[in-house]
């Protein structure tokens, strides 16, 4: 490096060097600019003070001095490094890996390059490269731990553990007798633990068993040996050994859940499917009295056979666990208990026992049977429980008269509040569930998890047709419209708890996936590359390769499935609805000649690329200025947003295509999953694709023939399939042939009765009335009726959905159960309930403030 310049501005070269490694970036521009007067076309220097002024947030500039630099000096490693380097700041991993491969053509033993491209091979998942890397690395180096082990990692990644094994062995062959020292044990107790997993994952159980045993007294993380040990033990098929070990670790940790089924799997009594036979449970209930006796204070060994218990076995377990839950006033109890509805008759049991404690608190202040006195606040989450119960069961009436007296019991405990927003939620009244989100939200502001729930409440209720805004101070008319409803609002109550700067692209940074979810989803209805580095370092082998793999499935993830829903819905959206300027645009593009569309086209990109580069000057010049946060900490600048509304976003040529790519992620990694056939049908019904949007109604009953989903899919199947103009082209009297073939496979009637459906099923029945079969008038009468049956949607203006006040109301007879509205045509007129709660809507904009 520096090598063709004389001495003196050789070492004024080292230190530009060492300054950009200590962060001392004005000391490292002084020496470039020292160098540069003198030989003002440096290719090296040039690069490197572009490198600096990278790290100062002075990108255009880097790029430019990078470029020149590169551009007076190809022949050197030094210019194609930093010119990686500066891609891979901006995450353009791709083209680093170009830079740093022309590098290694010049200096093919560069071990500081070698081991930058080795990282981003690994982020880029370039498995066999990766191995060539780390063993090129390990060639050069062989004394050097990392590299042994980096060459391991990189054999398991490309799904050969045998030779990770093989290379492991080979680096403990080099090793002395009394290794390791003391300051490198941990280190290495994870590499052997790392290699038993490995023998462990390539089926070589018994060699993991010598191993472990062989290697005991290396092996510092004890709680990890037992575990892999048992589960080693358990593969074997030696049951006893492995059921042993279990309980030792239920001694250290006896609420740990995993260990309890771990005994019930080596004893044979676990069920994947929660069904056992009598004889199951009788010993079932024996294992659990006996470790209760042992672990008294254990909350698993006594929530966990409420799972098995059936009766009034069941009963009186679930009565033994909640009493001193309720008595602590534990707010998640019904959390704990909610995957127990899903069992039968257990729903009805858990509603006896509740209230049946609460007549029992109420008459004589004691739990049922017990002579000791309780403290009032036990009657209070007894309530709160039994409100929540009733929430989840869809009894909402009841479910807000409870939780309405607990308010009044208590008035100043935020969970009450927090629970009647979501009963609200659940019965379709969203803009009340905002408010009742931003009263408890207002109790105590220092509460992240408070300010969340709001958020989410606010984004949820965009779907009522007036908007109503709370908690946020809203200026002016012309603020107000900027925000977009309740959108800007959830935003404004968001970044309350996000650091000084750019406060909304702090949660983009974060991975905040439920806000970035739901503000997509509400808009619709309106990387861990150092990683690699530091854990090859650190020796936490088990926990890097879990991390790659478990990136590697991310498409597989529940976030990333809702993500790519909620694209292939705007696009199917945009092409529903193209925007008018990109239509005109199209119009304007399709008249002119071919080359002068590719003209016209090369000039768009080359503005927009003047415009985002004036945009980071700009930015560069207000970062000057103000480059230090309130605590005196540089801030780091964020990438220039030329389209911070996503208007250019949405003028895409063909937004079909676009979801399709979305479409076959899903398809490859989400199968199984209903939402992915509804797609499917809703996208290929748009592109005319007949067949395929068969084969997805076909997949839908196939999954789920009792869904309305699946129902109502079939119903716009047949209705677009009924319209179609009479077969002319052979393709088509194909396929009207394999239609016609198939109907009668396909049976008409794959729905339940119309009581089994919840309030989104009905808001979905009156879409499809409205948009596919265009009948506006049983549309309505549909909207009426479904209207008296949810009186607190707002989609449907029910009566209780926008009034100033509800009155308390205790009858409790005509309300419906389970969550079920019943057939609208089985209710007379005069049959609409009384009006309760306590909720207020806010109509009057200018009355909103910050609490």
């Amino acid at each position: 490096m520096g090598s063709s310049l004389p001495p003196k501005e050789a070492n004024l070269f080292k230190v530009i060097v060492k300054s950009y490694e200590t962060k001392q970036y004005k000391k490292g521009l002084k020496a470039a600019d020292s160098i540069l007067k003198k030989f003002p076309e440096h290719g090296e220097t040039l690069s490197m003070k572009g490198l600096t002024l990278n790290c100062m947030d002075r990108k255009s500039e880097a790029y430019e001095l990078v470029r020149r630099g590169l551009k007076n000096d190809l022949k050197s490693h030094v210019c194609w490094h930093v010119y990686g380097l500066l891609y891979r700041s901006d995450r353009e991993y791709r083209e680093a890996i170009k830079c740093y491969r022309n590098a290694l053509r010049i200096d093919p033993d560069n071990i500081e390059i070698l081991r930058d491209l080795s990282l981003l091979q690994a982020q880029m998942r370039d498995l066999s490269g990766f191995v060539e890397t780390r063993q090129q690395l390990l060639s050069l180096k062989p004394n050097h731990r990392m590299n042994w082990i980096g060459f391991a990692v990189a054999h398991h990644l490309n799904s050969n553990s045998s030779k990770a094994i093989e290379v492991l062995e080979a680096y403990e062959g080099t090793l002395e007798d009394d290794y390791p020292p003391d300051n490198e044990r941990y280190e290495h107790s994870e590499m052997l633990l790392y290699k038993i997993s490995l023998f462990e994952e390539c089926g070589m159980l018994d060699r993991a068993l010598e191993e472990m045993q062989k290697k005991e007294s290396k092996i510092v993380d004890k709680l990890s040996f037992k575990e892999q040990m048992a589960s080693v033990l358990f593969k074997l098929g030696r049951f006893d050994e492995s059921e042993s070990i279990y309980r030792s670790l239920l001694f250290m940790n006896p609420d740990n859940y995993k260990y309890f089924i771990a005994v019930q799997k080596c004893l044979g009594l676990y069920s994947d499917n929660g069904q056992y036979s009598a004889d199951d449970v009788e010993r079932l209930s024996a294992l659990y009295n006996s470790l209760k006796e042992k672990y008294a204070w254990s909350s698993a060994v006594k929530r966990i056979p409420l799972d098995f218990l059936e009766g009034d076995k069941f009963q009186e377990a679930a009565d033994i666990y909640v009493r001193p839950l309720l008595t602590k006033g534990v707010p998640s109890l019904f959390s704990d208990l909610s995957p127990l509805y899903e069992h039968p008759g257990k729903a009805n049991i858990l509603e006896q026992l509740f209230l049946k404690i609460e007549d029992s608190i109420r008459t004589s202040g004691c739990f049922p049977g017990s002579p000791q006195k309780e403290p009032p606040s036990t009657l209070l989450w007894t309530m709160f429980l039994i409100s929540q119960h009733y929430d989840r069961r869809g009894q909402y009436e009841i479910a807000l008269n409870k939780i309405d007296e607990a308010i009044s019991h208590t008035p100043t405990v935020i969970d009450l509040y927090s629970v009647k927003g979501k009963i609200l939620q659940h019965a379709g009244n969203f803009a009340a569930a905002a408010a009742l989100a931003d009263e408890a939200r207002s109790m105590d502001l220092a509460d992240r998890y408070l300010n969340s729930e709001c958020v989410m409440q606010m984004l949820q209720a965009d779907q009522g047709e007036k908007v109503m805004c709370v908690g946020v101070n809203v200026n002016s008319n012309a603020e107000f419209n900027s925000m977009k409803g309740m959108v800007g609002l959830a935003e404004k109550t968001a970044v309350l708890f996000t650091k000084d700067g750019d406060q909304h692209n702090n949660l983009h940074d974060m991975q905040c996936m439920w806000y970035e979810l739901a503000s997509g989803e509400s808009y619709f209805r309106q990387d861990q590359f150092d990683f690699h580095s530091y854990c090859l370092r650190k020796m936490t082998l088990r926990a890097y390769v879990s991390m790659l793999k478990f990136q590697d499935r991310l498409h597989a993830h529940e976030y990333f499935h809702k993500a790519a829903a909620g694209a292939i819905r705007c696009y199917m959206k945009l092409h529903d609805s193209p925007s008018k300027s990109s239509t005109e645009e199209n119009d304007e593009m399709s008249k002119l000649p071919p080359a002068q569309r590719k003209k016209l086209r090369q000039k768009q990109k080359k503005a927009e690329a003047r415009a985002k580069r004036e945009a980071e000057e700009k930015q560069e010049d207000e970062t000057a200025s103000s480059n230090s946060s309130k605590s005196g900490k540089k801030q780091n600048a964020r990438p220039v947003d030329l389209d911070p509304h996503g208007e250019k976003l949405v003028q895409i040529e063909d937004p079909l295509a676009e979801a399709t790519k979305y479409l076959k992620l899903l398809q490859n990694n989400s199968s199984s999953s209903l939402e992915t056939h509804i797609l499917s049908f809703e996208l290929n019904m748009r592109k005319q694709k007949v067949l395929l949007a068969f084969q997805a109604v076909k997949q839908l009953i196939k999954l789920d023939e009792n869904n309305p989903d699946s129902h109502r899919c079939l119903i716009k199947f047949f209705h677009k399939i009924n319209s179609l103009p009479t077969p002319g082209t052979d393709s088509e009297k194909l396929i009207c042939n394999v239609l016609e073939a198939e109907r009668p496979d396909i049976r008409d009637n794959v729905l339940g009765l119309v009581n089994e459906w919840q309030i989104q099923d009905c808001i979905d029945v009156h879409k499809l009335l409205e948009t596919v079969f265009g009948d506006q008038d049983v549309a309505n009468r549909w909207k009426a009726r479904c209207a008296e049956y949810f009186p607190y949607s707002t989609y449907f203006e029910g009566i209780k959905s926008a009034i100033a006040a509800y009155i308390v109301d205790h009858s409790l007879d005509n309300s419906p159960e389970n969550g079920i509205a019943p057939n609208p045509q089985l209710k007379s007129e005069g049959e609409i309930g009384t009006l309760n709660g306590t909720v207020h809507i806010v109509d009057d904009l200018s009355s909103l403030s910050i609490r």
